[in-house]
């Protein structure tokens, strides 16, 4: 199922120094992904695909397969069917003879730089400042020169608003705090499409505002696109360009935001939003 939409978010290129491709063109596709956990299918034979350029949304109960797309593009996990694609190139898989066959770990690291991901858990070094988190990977992975790399760093530590905040451990902020350092090491490396897993999920609730205002101000100021996992509905109608509504490990309706949350057509999408708005 395509998730194509017209409208194309404006901004700038603060958060994505790689992304050259025109909007509307394809960046992800999923092609008949299947994906079992023993005798679970988690994801039923899944077809999909995300433009560059735009904020694409799963919404759904907890276990229908919203999470493991984030895990299959950030190859955690693997499918068990089917292929995945970035930027045209195969993920998981690569072309050798004319046969498609599972990719060596070089193949793979060379096309999952092109994402990045927020999780649920900050995952910060604890050992390091807030300014060598953001860097270090762009240094180690891309091959950024220190300099380079800070002057990146304390752009996307500012974009976040933990300018005064350079110097500390993760240790010495608030959860918010951490998941911010956490979103600016993502852009970090300059991912072509940003994936967000439930990423206020662990926050105290009186921290949940200030880190859904970041990342609404990444989502209409930069051209990044994301692939978004979330319960916080009022976030995703104000980000989106089209919601995927999962039940099962299958699609069961995607749409625009304003279609899906205020006149959605499936029974098991209107009796999901009757439990969360």
């Amino acid at each position: 199922m395509d998730t194509t939409n017209d409208a194309a978010p404006g901004g700038n290129d603060r958060g994505n120094g790689n992304n050259t491709r025109a909007s509307g063109t394809e960046l992800v596709r999923f092609e008949k992904v299947t994906k079992r956990f023993g005798d679970m299918t988690v994801l039923d034979q899944l077809d999909f695909s995300v433009d560059t350029g735009k904020h694409v949304t799963l919404i759904g109960p907890s276990g229908s397969g919203k999470t493991t797309i984030l895990r299959l593009l950030m190859t955690l996990v693997k499918p068990d069917e089917g292929t995945i694609k970035v930027d045209g190139d195969y993920l998981t898989h690569e072309e050798r003879g004319g046969k498609l066959v599972n990719a060596g770990e070089r193949h793979v690291r060379e096309v999952r730089k092109k994402i990045g991901m927020v999780f649920q858990h900050f995952n910060l070094f604890p050992n390091m400042r807030v300014l060598r988190n953001v860097t270090e990977a762009p240094v180690h992975v891309l091959g950024l020169s220190k300099d380079e790399a800070e002057a990146r760093a304390r752009e996307l530590i500012e974009l976040v608003g933990l300018t005064e905040h350079l110097d500390k451990y993760p240790s010495q902020l608030s959860g918010g705090q951490q998941q911010r350092v956490a979103i600016a090491r993502a852009l970090a490396m300059r991912p072509q499409v940003l994936l967000l897993d439930e990423v206020t999920s662990a926050l105290d609730p009186e921290l949940v505002a200030g880190v859904l205002d970041v990342l609404r101000d990444i989502a209409h100021t930069t051209d990044i696109t994301m692939l978004v996992v979330t319960h916080e509905m009022t976030f995703a109608r104000d980000i989106s360009d089209a919601v995927l509504m999962f039940d099962r490990g299958k699609i069961v309706e995607s749409g625009p935001p304003d279609k899906i949350f205020s006149d959605p057509e499936h029974e098991r999408t209107r009796e999901f939003l009757s439990t969360v708005l």
